[in-house]
């Protein structure tokens, strides 16, 4: 809404504060916004900027706004209120070195989970999967056990908002929802005391060897595992079981990596000119991609006939075709 209302207003003066939440997720919307702020707040200094997040790398983000003396944007620490939460690690199969006869594979590893939980008192339980086919299979092997008063749940994405919206709606004994990243930050399950994170999700990410945006499975970063773990400690002191040991939680990165330096550039060259940001090798991004990136970017749009005739580096309008493109939120390429 905000990039949108850019095209018309670009100086924002409908607006005086504004306020970034979720920043962590760095996704390219948020990118954008962040790097147009930043050159705004030279042009209009009564403009205040609050950027928010539960996990965030406060010092790439407060240099990012540094003044122009150089000086960082000033950071506050506002203590949340939830309650301590216990980490338990039980990593299964070829990931246990604790264990090397460990055979289980994730369905059963969550189901022991689910049972160690169930000694722990009432209470909801929330499991973080990858995606759609291992929430279908633990919630068949959960439904074909007999677990008395106990509903089991999916929720992904792609469900119909009617079907997301029953995790609301009130209930009785206990419910184990199963769910992708979609719970991490985009939608807050009420009620949950448990975790079982498998710590793992699919990150869309683009290969410039095959040309195309891929989903792979991958570990999630330090930061939305303790996001993860976070919600459990919402309502009660809560559990969290990850199915991973410590030393790989120590040993993944810190923070998720921006979507600006795992995505097809050719999409955001054509978004960012569609929207009037300039160009991407010059716009003040949190984490500029690199130069080879931006260039096969600009190669294949040239290809595509999606921009007018110039040199990279000067500034490119769209052609008729580049605007059409520009509509659809699809590869260009596609």
């Amino acid at each position: 809404i905000l990039l949108n209302e850019l095209q018309r207003d670009r100086e924002l003066r409908r607006y005086d504060p504004l306020i970034i939440d979720e920043a962590h997720e760095r996704s390219l919307n948020i990118d954008f916004t962040l790097g147009y702020l930043k050159q705004l707040l030279l042009r209009r200094r009564d403009l205040k900027v609050i950027v928010t997040s539960a996990t965030i790398d406060t010092e790439r983000f407060a240099d990012h706004f540094a003044d122009a003396d150089g000086r960082p944007a000033p950071v506050f620490v506002v203590e949340g209120r939830t309650y301590p939460v216990e980490l338990r690690y039980r990593p299964y199969g070829e990931d246990n070195d604790d264990d090397p006869g460990d055979r289980r594979d994730q369905v059963r590893a969550v189901i022991d989970a689910v049972d160690e939980l169930a000694h722990e008192g009432p209470g909801d339980v929330l499991v973080f999967l990858s995606g759609e086919r291992e929430i279908h299979d633990i919630a068949d092997a959960l439904r074909r056990q007999d677990r008395g008063d106990t509903e089991v749940m999916p929720l992904y994405a792609r469900l119909s908002s009617a079907e997301q919206h029953r995790i609301f709606q009130p209930h009785r004994g206990r419910r184990i929802v199963l769910s992708t990243n979609v719970a991490e930050t985009s939608i807050t399950v009420p009620g949950v005391r448990y975790v079982i994170d498998a710590g793992t999700a699919r990150i869309s990410r683009f290969s410039r060897r095959l040309k195309v945006q891929r989903l792979p499975i991958e570990p999630v970063s330090q930061a939305s595992a303790d996001q993860r773990a976070g919600r459990c400690g919402r309502v009660a002191p809560g559990i969290c079981i990850r199915l991973y040991d410590a030393e790989d939680y120590d040993s993944r990165h810190e923070f998720t990596e921006p979507e600006i330096l795992r995505t097809n550039l050719a999409s955001v060259i054509l978004q960012m000119t569609a929207i009037g940001l300039g160009d991407v090798d010059r716009f003040p991004f949190v984490e500029p991609p690199d130069s080879a990136s931006i260039r096969d970017g600009y190669l294949l749009l040239d290809e595509l006939g999606a921009l007018e005739p110039g040199r990279i580096g000067s500034p490119r309008k769209l052609t008729e075709i580049g605007r059409q493109l520009a509509r659809l939120p699809v590869d260009p390429r596609l």
